[in-house]
């Protein structure tokens, strides 16, 4: 195949957050993944991305499963939870602290926000100010006897993981090479203080040992990837084909997410609404009234 065709055997999955009900965003992104596997009799997976004990709710899980039944999205295998898969994460951590890429963070985010807010030459990446380093510069006795008391998180030393790997790129179905810019998100979190694991590393550790080969994941994602990256390379990890589709907007403009309501699936099965008719026309970029590409 060619850099950016399609895997022979596809693998593609669909993995939300059980911290609130799907939108229609959601629907739209399950089906493009879904449609992509099913139209060469290929295999679709479903996942759980509940490492959040603070915010999933087992509620919204059924409510997952239920509006992935109204749609008549099925999926392949075993319903897939990454809150029993916390050893493949430690495992993944433990790597790379034993290949010194590791460097527990006791910074708490207000701590975070006050040193960026009085360095004049904070570094900045695309989504805001990077984390300033202040933990990376400890002893190894200092962090000994800090972890000993205080709670912490795992960050990756950025600058010795890409002089580690070197170049990277990886391929977009729509967009064609990308070269990987991870560095331009700084020392990212591997393991946060009260979730053994992130979305980064978990994410990255969850694809390749479910054998995905294709993600098919919203745009927003886009620089999420170059990190994905890197980590793929670190742990000797494949690397999927990718394609990052645009993102749905509503009446505001703004892109739809949970936080903001968005319109729930479950919101119009209580309307009365044909899930045969809404997968029919989100097949065809056909959105509901006020809906639309955003930045459209």
């Amino acid at each position: 195949m060619t850099a950016t065709s399609r895997p022979q055997h596809m693998v593609t999955r669909f993995a939300p957050s059980p911290t609130g009900r799907l939108h229609i965003g959601h629907a739209w992104s399950a089906l493009m993944a879904h449609d992509a596997a099913r139209a060469s009799d290929c295999t679709f997976r479903l996942r759980i991305e509940d490492i959040d004990g603070a915010r999933s709710r087992e509620e919204h899980v059924a409510g997952i499963v239920e509006d992935m039944a109204w749609l008549d999205i099925g999926w392949d295998g075993d319903l897939v939870r990454q809150s029993e898969r916390l050893p493949l994460y430690q495992s993944a951590l433990d790597r790379l602290k034993a290949m010194g890429l590791a460097y527990p963070c006791f910074c708490t985010r207000a701590e975070i926000a006050a040193e960026v807010a009085a360095s004049a030459s904070a570094p900045h990446g695309p989504d805001g100010a990077l984390y300033p380093g202040t933990c990376r510069a400890l002893t190894d006795g200092e962090r000994a006897e800090r972890m000993a008391k205080q709670p912490h998180a795992w960050r990756i030393d950025m600058a010795k993981a890409v002089v580690l790997t070197g170049p990277l790129h990886w391929m977009d179905e729509v967009r064609g090479r990308i070269d990987a810019d991870p560095a331009a998100a700084g020392d990212v979190v591997l393991a946060r203080k009260d979730a053994p694991t992130s979305y980064h590393l978990a994410a990255t550790v969850d694809d390749a040992d479910m054998g995905v080969n294709f993600v098919l994941r919203g745009e927003d994602l886009l620089a999420a990837t170059g990190i994905h990256r890197l980590l793929q390379a670190l742990l000797g990890l494949p690397t999927p084909l990718y394609r990052h589709h645009p993102l749905l907007a509503g009446p505001d403009g703004k892109r739809l997410a949970k936080r903001t309501g968005g319109i729930a699936l479950a919101e119009l099965r209580a309307a009365g609404a044909d899930p045969l008719a809404l997968a029919r026309d989100l097949r065809a970029g056909v959105f509901p009234v006020g809906i639309s590409l955003a930045g459209a």
